[in-house]
């Protein structure tokens, strides 16, 4: 099988290669499977609404069920193999399994992309210590923020997020990213906080994002890949305000030159 078929089954672990601004060329795996599960429900959710809000871990989708879809897709020309998928791939309670069995396959580095929620747990932390990079989301710097902008599931506090975060940081010896979306302009005391956070964690580099994705009114599939254009969906989306380019790019810099950091923005296309 060629990178770039996959077999036409409603759910396949294994997707793309999926073009990212952040990491280039990007083989998804998705250890979550069909029915979309997070201990978020993000207001820009590009999946659309959360089906399943849980911050339990199971297993989701069987570890030989995805090593073998990888194995039989051969991927050789990507830049990356990312767990994301249909929802916060650190719920799966394979995961530790499923980065191993990925780097017996691929001799591609691994990247987990998470929202952070987990990383209080020493099961998860140890997982995580596989990848070769992690990325974790934070939208903001305070408990507020996380309701309105997240709608993270009951009990889920930001304070305890950071302190899962800071506790990871300090053994992880892979490559740590943080992604960073922005709905509208922060004011200057919300973005000396977040400076703070910042020069606390010390990530690798920070990605700064606005909302250019219409989000799907109701969960979709294709959510998890590259969107086509809002003219060629067969379903209904709202678009969400994004940031003026020039502010993003502002506070990239101010972050970059009070913390030393590398940040990055997102590429804004010309219509939005």
């Amino acid at each position: 099988m060629s990178d770039s078929t996959i077999a036409l089954n409603p759910f396949t672990p294994v997707y793309g290669p999926v073009s990212s601004w952040r990491y280039g060329r990007s083989l998804g795996i998705d250890p979550i499977g069909v029915v979309s599960t997070c201990s978020f429900n993000c207001v820009y959710c590009q999946l659309g609404e959360i089906e399943q809000k849980t911050s339990d871990r199971q297993v989701y989708v069987p570890t030989a069920e995805i090593l073998t879809s990888l194995e039989n897709f051969a991927p050789r020309s990507v830049d990356v193999i990312t767990l994301s998928g249909s929802g916060e791939p650190t719920l799966a309670a394979n995961l530790g399994e499923i980065l191993t069995g990925i780097k017996r396959l691929s001799d591609r580095p691994t990247l987990v992309l998470t929202n952070g929620t987990t990383l209080n747990d020493p099961q998860v932390r140890s997982d995580l210590a596989i990848a070769d990079k992690v990325s974790i989301k934070l939208d903001g710097v305070s408990s507020d923020q996380l309701r309105r902008v997240n709608r993270p599931v009951p009990g889920i506090d930001f304070n305890e997020i950071m302190a899962g975060l800071l506790e990871f940081r300090q053994d992880y010896q892979g490559e740590i990213g943080i992604q960073t979306m922005l709905l509208c302009p922060w004011d200057e005391s919300t973005r000396r906080e977040y400076i703070s956070l910042m020069a606390a964690v010390a990530p690798r580099e920070i990605q700064l994002n606005t909302p250019t994705r219409p989000k799907p009114v109701q969960r979709q599939f294709d959510g998890r890949e590259n969107h086509t254009s809002r003219a060629n969906r067969p379903y209904q989306v709202r678009s969400l305000r994004c940031v003026d380019p020039e502010i993003l790019h502002e506070f990239a810099q101010e972050i970059q030159q009070k913390t030393g950091i590398m940040v990055r923005t997102a590429p804004i296309p010309a219509t939005v």
